[in-house]
């Protein structure tokens, strides 16, 4: 889990309270949607145009055809039909025009969510909250940490220790105890290791006479205690084996944006050191607003130029960045939602162990923790939304 915090944990949020990230988040989010909405409406007089031009040539081309029927001049008809090609051409021009100006909107579109993605794809840049849970998440996995039990186990290793000559397991537990690190704090209640441990404390037990009937019953209570732990460490590793998989497809899909982005910077002539300056470290949002607005025109006359390069096949580059651009989107957006999932189940966890008289009170305060965290997930980052706007990013070509 260390290492997922490790990818999402960025240095312009180090120091921030948690109120300024979300605020920051939302910011960005208002920032994004203010650009889309502009090149949104930019296109909807462009559509406005386009229809009105395409209704007043069809009824141009109506007229014309009615002419041609009902004249009997040959000289009239020839230039009727002169005329109708020309509109019909005038047609297809707008036509032309119409589909590049579909293109360059959803190139601008695919950009702005491109490069707002730096800041919308960390979900988890709440570093003191996720801190503190997975800390107490720890430490409720520590027997070490539950009353009585350190002075316990202290006795226990005394005890493996001084007979660690007379019994051949007791040999092997304690040499397990100082691999493991066990006499420092760390007792492994899962995993080969434990297994031996568990007998060595058996054989602790056995080993206490009448006369210490106290410590006898305290002895099984910590074993108890253990065992408990050790099946709470073990359920929450379940939970925690997702995170590997989930850090793993960060990194991945981390690796493919920085490409991508890289890729399409080129691609608009856009230095990568102009990029961090005046967008990705800048703080004023009307200055990034600005540059936002900047890179829509490039990438308008990008197509632009592309279309002029290569009029038969200008659209296909064009339309696999997008497509690229939307994948990955959406790719972020399902797995911030398995991310969300993922801290949901710890509940199921806590949940079983709550009325438990010996580890239950931690499950209480574990559980606090994570409704703090699961609350500030929520209010950064809502992956259903990411998930929607990711798959709404084009208009139909």
């Amino acid at each position: 889990m260390k290492q997922l915090l490790l990818l999402v944990i960025v240095v312009f949020t180090a120091g921030l309270a948690q109120s300024q990230i979300i605020d920051s988040l939302n910011n960005e989010k208002l920032l994004r949607e203010k650009i889309l909405n502009d090149i949104q409406q930019n296109l909807e007089k462009k559509n406005q145009v386009f229809d009105s031009t395409i209704m007043h040539i069809n009824e141009r081309v109506d007229n014309l055809d009615s002419a041609i029927k009902m004249t009997t001049s040959v000289k009239v008809k020839a230039d009727k039909l002169v005329e109708r090609v020309q509109a019909l051409e005038d047609k297809q021009r707008a036509q032309d025009q119409n589909e590049m100006n579909i293109y360059q909107a959803n190139y601008q579109s695919a950009i702005v969510n491109l490069v707002s993605m730096q800041r919308e794809i960390k979900p988890l840049i709440l570093f003191n909250t996720t801190r503190e849970f997975f800390t107490a998440l720890s430490d409720a996995g520590n027997p070490m940490n539950y009353n009585g039990y350190t002075k316990w186990f202290n006795q226990f290793k005394d005890f493996v220790k001084a007979n660690k000559q007379k019994e051949s397991m007791l040999t092997v537990s304690n040499n397990l105890l100082n691999f493991s690190g066990s006499a420092a704090q760390a007792v492994p209640v899962v995993g080969p290791i434990s297994s031996v441990l568990f007998s060595g404390m058996s054989t602790y037990v056995n080993s206490l006479g009448k006369k210490e009937k106290e410590l006898r019953t305290e002895s099984e209570k910590m074993i108890t205690l253990t065992a408990k732990v050790g099946q709470f460490d073990y359920d929450k590793s379940e939970v925690e084996h997702e995170w590997k998989l989930i850090t793993d497809e960060l990194n991945n899909l981390q690796k493919l944006y920085g490409k991508s982005l890289e890729k399409n910077l080129h691609m608009l002539d856009v230095q990568a050191d102009d990029f961090n300056q005046n967008f990705s470290q800048e703080s004023d949002a009307e200055k990034r607003y600005q540059y936002l607005t900047a890179l829509r025109q490039k990438a308008s006359d990008y197509v632009a130029a592309q279309k002029s390069k290569t009029p038969k096949d200008w659209k296909e580059n064009v339309y696999n960045e997008m497509m690229a651009i939307q994948s990955l989107k959406m790719r972020f957006g399902q797995l911030t939602f398995r991310i969300n999932e993922n801290i949901a189940k710890y509940a199921d966890v806590f949940n079983k162990y709550k009325d438990d008289p010996d580890i239950g009170g931690k499950m209480t305060a574990l559980q606090n923790k994570l409704n703090e965290l699961k609350d500030t997930f929520d209010k950064a980052f809502d992956p259903l939304d990411y998930i929607n706007s990711a798959s709404k990013m084009y208009k139909v070509m």
